[in-house]
This record gives C-alpha cells, sequence and structure tokens, in this order.
C-alpha cells in the first residue's frame, strides 16, 4: 500500500519562551515492511541547529534547538511510503521455547530482550493473562490474536490527544481507552506470560472517508523466525501493511513523534495537529 502523509504540528505560547531542544522522531521506520520514498521536515522558526542519527532502539531521530524567545514553533512532515507486508504471519518459529507460553528465550536473544519483559502484572493483568492461556492452550499465536480481539471487543476506543498512557490496571478494570492505553495493556499482558513487546507510534490506513486524522499507537511482539510483529487491539487485528511506523520503545514515552520542554514565567501552550492521509496500490 502506498501511503502520501502531511503531519503539521503547531505549538503556540501565550507568551515569548526559550525552546529547550527537542527530540523528533518523525522520520517513517525504513525496513523489510516499510520503504521509505520520500521524507521532507520543514521547521519554523528556522532552528539554530539540527543533528540526526539513530538511537539505541534503532529509531530516526532528529536534534533541534534555537537561540533566542520564540512565540511559536511548527513541524511539518511529508512522507510517501510503501508497505510492503501483506501476510502478517508469514513466519515460521524458530525456536519452540517463544512457540507455547510461558515463553522462554534462548540466551542470548534473551539478553537482547530483557528491557522488553517485565514480571507477572498486577491482578488485571495476570487475570486476562490466565483466562486467555486457557482459551489458546498456552499456542503463542493463537493468544496474541485473542488478546488482541479481547482487547477490542471488551474495551470502548476513546479519543485522547494529550496525556500519557494509563496503566494497563486502569485500562483493564475500566474497560475503555485511547489507541496507546490498549497498547499498553497488551503489553503488560503479553510480557506477563513472557513475551518481549514494545510500544508503536505512527498511522494508520483508516477510514478515507474520515474528517479528522490521528496518530495512532500499536504494539510489536518478539517472535524469532518473524521479528517483531505488529498487533493492535485497537483494532482487534494483526499488523500487515495499513500501518506505518514512525517509532518504538519498550517506554511509551520514548516512541513519542516530538519530545521536548519550553521555559517561560507563567507561559502556557497550546497545540494545534493537522494530519492527512492519502492511500493507494
Amino acid at each position: 500500500m502506498h501511503f502520501s502523509i502531511l503531519h503539521r504540528t503547531r505549538y503556540s505560547y501565550s507568551c515569548p519562551v526559550f525552546q529547550e531542544p527537542h527530540i523528533l522522531r518523525m522520520r517513517p521506520r525504513c525496513d523489510a515492511t516499510q520503504q521509505l520514498l520520500n521524507h521532507e521536515l520543514q521547521i519554523q522558526p528556522t532552528p539554530a541547529g539540527l543533528s540526526e542519527w539513530r538511537d539505541g532502539e534503532g529509531n530516526d531521530v532528529a536534534l533541534v534547538w534555537f537561540d533566542g524567545l520564540i512565540n511559536q514553533m511548527e513541524l511539518t512532515v511529508r512522507s510517501e511510503v510503501k508497505t510492503l507486508r501483506a501476510d502478517p504471519f508469514d513466519f515460521i518459529y524458530t525456536e519452540p521455547g517463544v512457540q507455547t507460553l510461558p515463553a522462554r528465550y534462548a540466551e542470548p536473544l534473551g539478553a537482547v530482550l530483557k528491557s522488553c519483559l517485565a514480571g507477572p502484572g498486577a491482578a488485571p493483568v495476570r487475570d486476562v493473562a490466565d483466562d486467555l492461556l486457557a482459551v489458546c492452550n498456552r499456542d503463542t499465536s493463537c493468544f496474541l490474536s485473542a488478546l488482541s480481539i479481547w482487547l477490542y471487543e471488551r474495551c470502548e476506543v476513546v479519543i485522547r490527544e494529550e496525556g500519557d498512557p494509563l496503566p494497563a490496571e486502569v485500562t483493564l478494570r475500566e474497560k475503555r481507552g485511547s489507541c496507546r492505553d490498549l497498547a499498553v495493556a497488551f503489553n503488560a499482558v503479553c510480557r506477563a506470560v513472557g513475551l518481549a513487546t514494545r510500544f508503536v507510534s505512527g498511522y494508520q490506513a483508516g477510514d478515507a472517508e474520515q474528517e479528522r486524522r490521528y496518530l495512532h499507537a500499536w504494539s510489536e511482539v518478539y517472535l524469532p523466525g518473524g521479528g517483531w510483529r505488529g498487533y493492535d487491539p485497537a483494532h482487534g487485528l494483526a499488523v500487515a501493511d495499513k500501518h506505518v511506523a514512525l517509532a518504538a520503545s519498550y517506554l511509551p514515552s520514548e516512541a513519542a513523534p516530538v519530545q521536548g520542554t519550553f521555559r517561560g514565567t507563567s507561559a502556557t501552550a497550546s497545540m494545534k495537529v493537522e494530519l492527512l492521509i492519502e492511500t493507494g496500490e
């Protein structure tokens, strides 16, 4: 699938402020699952400096900094991406220890994935994990699909443009949350059965008739033989070619497209986002 994306974010301040250095994760991933055909980043006002690199989790990032006081910052990104994976299940497991649950990653892979693993989790997380383990007879592929569908069917999806993701326990208890809340809940349940997961930010094809588009969030699970495989609990499906990933991290904050702060006495800020997505074959 071919994506043409315009993503514009404007920050306005109630009075002139000093803008601290900002980290931008707005360049779409380029790998075996998606090809970046074109990418353009425009920043107003013109920053004093810009440095680009690949971070410790493999994300392409840009650091921008400014001189003097500013009243507004606008980030405009235009990207063209071709997604390549039509079948999300086009792999075989190469480690039997992960094909059934609880998962056991062989070394040295287990050490590499340590940051993406966690303990058993609180009661709501453990309860969901135990129920789905029984339903799926501990089969990993069944568990992942069933968990994605369970969250989609049991939880109301809401739009919440600002704020950190809610803890998994809160989302599971209240049965509602934004896409990033559901991704955090998905990750927590997976980690409770030994699966390494990470949080992904990016775009989703959605409905062409939508009046407004939003950034999207989902999860990736590391499956030996398949690598990082995406699951989108806000839509109840395994990720194929209708998603474009920007960044991924075991911590949601480290996958945020824009990360930074400002300094100004009594200053307040407002944010306006414009996102246009066109898709085609």
